[in-house]
C-alpha cells in the first residue's frame, strides 16, 4: 500500500454550500481532492490533445490521400468493411 504525502492548505469555499456539506457528513479535504484530481487529469489531456493536434491533423490528412490502412481488414458496426 502507498503512502501519500498530505499538505494543508487554505480554501476560500462558498458558506453556504461548506455547511450543507458538512451537515451531510461529508468529508470537504477528500471531496476537493478528489475534485482537483479529475481536474488535473482533465487538463493534463487536454494539453496532450492541443500538443499533438497537429500530428492528429497530418494523420487525417494522410489518411484522405491514401485510405487507411488497414481498410480491407476492418469491420464496421454492420460488419463491412472499412471500404464498403
Amino acid at each position: 500500500m502507498s503512502r501519500t504525502t498530505k499538505r494543508r492548505t487554505s480554501l476560500t469555499l462558498d458558506a453556504t454550500v461548506l455547511d450543507e456539506a458538512r451537515d451531510l457528513g461529508l468529508n470537504v479535504s477528500a471531496v476537493a481532492n478528489a475534485a482537483l484530481r479529475r481536474a488535473v487529469a482533465q487538463t493534463r489531456g487536454q494539453q496532450w490533445l492541443k500538443a499533438n493536434s497537429s500530428a492528429f491533423t497530418a494523420q487525417a490528412v494522410w489518411h484522405e490521400k491514401n485510405g487507411h490502412p488497414l481498410a480491407d481488414i476492418i469491420a464496421g458496426p454492420g460488419q463491412s468493411t472499412w471500404k464498403d
